[in-house]
């Protein structure tokens, strides 16, 4: 398959190469670009992972064909079923969460990582939108051990200076010790992931910086983008887009209807 990859299998792939074997990774509903990081993942290199489908644990390696699902709640998600778990029992679940993966998305994230599923507008009794709220991110995102924020949008609206509401807490504004000091347990977001880059955080300043641009993404397209002010190393890499064989897993197994390509 000599194939160019488009933006969100480049996406998947960046989150694949993330995760590492033995890893218990959750995957909500309705986020297909980190599910299908999430598959790679695990059909590539992760034999064993654990892998949260909605809310049931699965073994994915032998099944030939990964449907898709919208919905957390979607019964199609048993057939891989290995065990369910109660929304309860995974919030209790402290020795998964510590070596736990999760992915949150936004409708705003900010410069330190903030991300606001809650909405947008100055008075929140009159949002002029509305979102979906936290809905699981505000625990998830400060109970696993590691966690990423991801967006199919890159652009001045949903990259921002300052959410108007946090549902899930970055670096705040980049206080010194934010996160030690409100006794949360993981030491905050990797990594922004968008259709044109990948942002990691200054260890200082808690700041958004550029790690790698995405193949055929410059710099410039990634500034002029961004609502807030970026941190731009001397030398900004390509981001690692999926090998030739993560691409047929991708296409044929993963994703086959070609939700990453349209």
């Amino acid at each position: 398959m000599n194939e160019t990859a488009s933006p969100k299998e480049v996406m998947a792939a960046a989150i694949a190469h993330d995760l590492k074997d033995g890893q218990w990774v959750e995957v909500g509903a309705n986020l297909p670009v980190p599910r299908a990081g999430a598959l790679l993942g695990h059909l590539h290199h992760g034999p064993n992972m654990t892998v949260m489908i909605a809310m049931t644990k699965a073994y994915l390696r032998d099944t030939p064909v990964i449907e898709e699902f919208e919905f957390i709640t979607d019964v199609g998600a048993m057939q891989w079923s290995e065990a369910y778990y109660q929304h309860d029992q995974l919030l209790n679940n402290q020795r998964h969460r510590a070596n736990g993966v999760f992915f949150c998305g936004g409708i705003q994230i900010d410069r330190f990582g903030n991300s606001n599923m809650i909405g947008i507008g100055s008075d929140y009794k009159n949002l002029k939108f509305r979102g979906p709220g936290p809905i699981g991110t505000t625990n998830a995102t400060a109970q696993n051990g590691t966690w990423h924020l991801v967006t199919n949008s890159h652009d001045p609206r949903v990259l921002v200076d300052r959410v108007d509401y946090i549902s899930a807490l970055g670096y705040g504004r980049g206080e010194k010790n934010l996160r030690e000091d409100l006794g949360l347990p993981n030491g905050g977001p990797s990594s922004i992931i968008t259709p044109l880059c990948v942002f990691d955080f200054d260890e200082e300043t808690r700041s958004a910086r550029l790690k790698s641009v995405h193949p055929g993404v410059s710099v410039d397209k990634v500034v002029e983008s961004t609502g807030f002010s970026i941190i731009v190393p001397e030398n900004v890499p390509i981001t690692a887009g999926p090998t030739a064989e993560e691409l047929v897993l991708l296409r044929t197994r993963i994703d086959a209807k070609g939700a990453l390509r349209g």
